[in-house]
């Protein structure tokens, strides 16, 4: 298949830029993957959709803000945007403007009254730097007083309130992007869902700015994925195993959920507890191990995320589905609306 297969065309002022007042409110979109039938709903009517019996599946992984705006030694602002902590006080990040941050270069961050500054050690392939930071105290705490949430580049308005891109579950610190199906859960709705007889367990991926990146190569077969660190606790397993042998439907609230417990599953789809990289790419023909039903946002053309939807639903019934949405003028990417793939 080639790349273009999954380009649709979508009106910019259809793309979220603010998030919702009331989480919830956000519009629902399901689809059937067998029929390619749609209805139209929002996410606070999510628990009819449920049974008792399912599990969902959730990314409790936490954005860290890891935007920092700074001042060259030799004058001039800069921006510094931390990717991976690699040890040692050592972040691999992205960083601008590059021509001006080479080996050696010097960073100040702040105001003076939290002192943080920071050398560029090393350059890598792809144009990366590796950045060691100079600090006092507790650096997590230095980033939430200077760190700013780093937003996806299609977003342009600043985003009054952090937590807003934070799930209500986050707690495991180091995604450079929300895990945004889940933005749409508030903790009413997830306490609704349990008493209902739904069960609820977490896994952990670290979100990457690759997530973003277009697919470049012309043939999917071609294309090399970004890596991104995810954990399954024992507990989780158990749970989706559990929920898979009682006949249960097992749904992902994310790809990032989905990638991540596709990942780890036996071929016979059993998990049990892990943790690693994983650079998988779930594109048409891939046979799901895990996975039933899938709440995701709506997302970007020719992207690694549509074609993962694709393959669990069919590249024509998505598309369908994104016409229809994009008719319906449903808000997408990050802040977006949601569909419930069943």
């Amino acid at each position: 298949m080639k790349t273009s297969d999954f380009y649709f065309d979508l009106p910019p002022e259809l793309i979220a830029q603010t998030p919702l007042e009331r989480r919830d409110g956000s519009r629902l979109l399901t689809l059937d993957k067998a029929t390619g039938e749609t209805r139209h709903l929002h996410f606070y009517d999510l628990p009819t959709l449920l049974r008792p019996g399912d599990c969902l599946v959730l990314n409790d992984s936490r954005v860290l803000p890891a935007r920092l705006i700074g001042k060259r030694a030799g004058g001039g602002a800069c921006e510094v945007l931390l990717l991976i902590d690699r040890g040692d006080k050592t972040w691999e990040c992205l960083v601008r403007p590059g021509k001006k941050l080479r080996t050696g270069a010097k960073v100040t961050f702040g105001d003076g009254l939290i002192k943080l500054s920071a050398e560029i050690t090393g350059e890598l392939e792809g144009g990366n730097r590796l950045v060691r930071f100079d600090y006092e105290g507790i650096f997590l705490e230095t980033l939430e007083r200077l760190g700013k949430m780093p937003l996806p580049p299609y977003i342009k308005a600043e985003l009054a309130d952090g937590e807003r891109y934070q799930t209500v579950y986050s707690k495991v610190v180091g995604s450079a992007a929300a895990p945004t199906a889940g933005l749409h859960f508030t903790k009413e709705l997830l306490e609704q869902v349990r008493a209902m007889g739904v069960k609820v367990c977490y896994v952990t991926l670290h979100v990457g700015l690759g997530t973003f990146r277009p697919v470049k190569a012309e043939n999917l077969d071609e294309h090399e994925m970004h890596s991104e660190y995810c954990v399954i606790p024992q507990e989780t397993a158990d749970t989706i195993n559990e929920t898979k042998r009682a006949g249960g439907r097992v749904i992902c609230v994310g790809t990032t959920s989905c990638r991540t417990i596709e990942s780890w599953a036996d071929e016979d789809g059993a998990l049990k507890a892990s943790a690693g990289w994983t650079n998988i790419f779930i594109y048409p023909g891939y046979r799901f191990k895990v996975l039933d039903a899938l709440i995701t946002n709506f997302h970007l053309p020719e992207s690694t995320l549509i074609m993962l939807v694709s393959a669990l639903a069919g590249r024509e019934r998505v598309l369908a589905a994104y016409a229809e949405a994009v008719r319906e003028r449903y808000r997408f990417f990050s802040f977006g609306d949601a569909m419930f793939i069943s």
